[in-house]
Formats: structure tokens, sequence, C-alpha cells
């Protein structure tokens, strides 16, 4: 029982990380020879944004697993939506847009659950 409290400790936090990491791969698209060199930062680092509110949401889910894990299944299915109507307007397919939903905001769903399920477990450990 105990290692597997710990294994769903630590997996919402590694796959959280990953998934941030993902998304944060898409600021690289800021960089074009054409800029100078500070406009470029300057597009990266704004680029970077959404990291930024998701490293605030993982650091909130870090110390109140259940909350976190909420926020981030709410994050998940509220974005949906969003990026598969931003998708289907540039592409006119409903497989790449639903593929793209599958990348960007599941895994953020299934983090938020796993954070949920960490919680209930180690409350139920304690009990």
């Amino acid at each position: 029982m105990l290692k597997t409290i710990q294994i769903f400790h630590w997996l919402p936090r590694i796959l959280c990380i990953a998934a941030i990491l993902f998304v944060g791969l898409f600021a690289l698209d800021s960089f074009d020879p054409r800029l100078t060199i500070w406009q470029q930062i300057g597009g990266f680092l704004l680029h970077l944004i959404p990291c930024y509110i998701l490293i605030t949401f993982l650091i909130l889910a870090w110390k109140y697993e259940l909350i976190g894990g909420v926020v981030f299944v709410i994050l998940g299915i509220g974005l949906s939506p969003y990026i598969y109507t931003m998708n289907y307007h540039m592409n006119h397919s409903v497989l790449i847009s639903l593929s793209v939903i599958g990348m960007i905001t599941l895994p953020f769903v299934v983090v938020g659950g796993l954070f949920i399920l960490s919680h209930f477990l180690k409350k139920r450990k304690q009990a």
C-alpha cells in the first residue's frame, strides 16, 4: 500500500512537468532570424506565459492535491472546446483537431485525476 501511495504521489507531478515542457516547446516558434535578438527573447518569454500559469497551478497542486487536481481537470476540459475550434478553423479536419486535444489538454485532465486520486489514497491511509 505504501508503494502504491508513493507511485500515485509522484506520477502526477512527473507527468505534469512533462506536459508543461511539451507546451513550452511551442514557444520555440517565436525565434525568427529577421528579428533582433531582443525581439526574439521577448517573443519567447511572451509565448511561455501558458507555462508560467501551468507552473503556478502545479505549485498549487503540489501543496493542495485535491484543489490542484480539480483545477487541472477544469482547465483541461474548459480549454478543449477553444483549442478544438481554433484548430478546426485552421485545418478543417475533425480527426486532426481531436488529436490536438488529445495531445494538449487531455494530459492535464489525466494529471488532475491523478492528483485527486493521490489525495484520497493518502486520506484513506490516514484513517
